[in-house]
């Protein structure tokens, strides 16, 4: 199946999961072994995966997304950004994406290099994701198109100068061929229900699904938060402060924070949460089963 096909009819909300690749082969064998596994139980409707900065683990991406497609049965998606690649590059990312059967892409701008403050454009290849979406639509077979998934920043991204702007630069996502929109994490449900309407408002009618990334560690959200440009509610940031050095204390604030957003969320219409499980499996078996699917 692809992206849209899940939202078309659907009775029930559409739960996936977010996966990265690990840089060892133990990590390879934990991720098939242990990983894949418990998150199996919670049969999610799909499983993305991203891919490290300046296209690091790239070929692990691949790899992990044939994984979860070949031996646990599940829709997939690989992530495809526009850093350090040629278009000759991406050709022939999507090609081995094709050959590999899986019918989905989450396709992104990505992040500056390590250091460097500003996205430059690789030669020959492209500045912003909506380039990045028209080639794909462009050189894909018309009878078989990838489902696409591109970012939405219920804060706006932290380039934007402001909410609006950046809508505006989704909605050339959305033009340019992005199925459904994926947000980056939030701790406030307000920001995604404020979110949702101004886009509607822009004249966007893409599925906006929901991106939780459940806490594990108060420093470790802390540090996440202000590189993307998330905040944290007061009152989350009280209980967070507390549990500074204890991180199991943070993940009980965490799977609560989760459960409570996601309820909410669901209860008032979302049409899909989208976890960031950050490659465990334990904090999201509670969190699922508490959870009306």
């Amino acid at each position: 199946m692809r992206f849209p096909e899940y939202f078309q009819n659907s009775d029930k909300p559409v739960i996936s999961f977010e996966l990265f690749p690990p840089k060892t082969d133990v990590g390879m064998r934990t991720i098939r072994k242990r990983l894949l596994p418990n998150l199996a139980k919670h049969n999610p409707d799909y499983i993305t995966v991203t891919y490290g900065a300046m296209g690091s683990t790239q070929s692990k991406t691949l790899e992990i997304a044939s994984m979860i497609k070949d031996e646990f049965g599940f829709e997939t998606a690989c992530h495809l950004t526009c850093v350090g690649s040629s278009q000759t590059d991406i050709n022939d990312i999507i090609s081995k994406i094709r050959d590999a059967g899986i019918n989905n892409i989450v396709a992104l701008r990505g992040d500056p290099p390590q250091g460097s403050d500003t996205f430059v454009a690789p030669q020959d290849g492209f500045a912003h994701a909506n380039e990045l979406i028209a080639h794909i639509r462009a050189t894909e077979p018309q009878d078989a198109p990838f489902g696409v998934a591109v970012a939405g920043y219920p804060e706006k991204h932290i380039e934007a100068s402001d909410l609006d702007t950046d809508i505006q630069n989704l909605k050339r996502k959305v033009d340019a061929g992005g199925d459904i929109i994926v947000t980056q994490l939030f701790y406030d449900n307000q920001a995604y229900f404020d979110f949702v309407d101004k886009v509607r408002a822009a004249g966007i009618q893409a599925p906006v699904v929901a991106g939780l990334m459940p806490i594990l560690s108060a420093k470790q959200i802390q540090r996440i938060t202000s590189m993307c440009g998330s905040t944290i509610p007061s009152d989350l940031e009280k209980k967070l402060n507390a549990a500074i050095d204890d991180d199991d204390k943070a993940t009980t604030i965490g799977i609560d924070q989760c459960i409570a957003q996601a309820n909410e969320l669901l209860d008032k219409g979302a049409p899909g949460i989208h976890f960031y499980v950050l490659n465990k499996h334990i904090h999201m078996e509670e969190i699922m089963n508490a959870l009306p699917l």
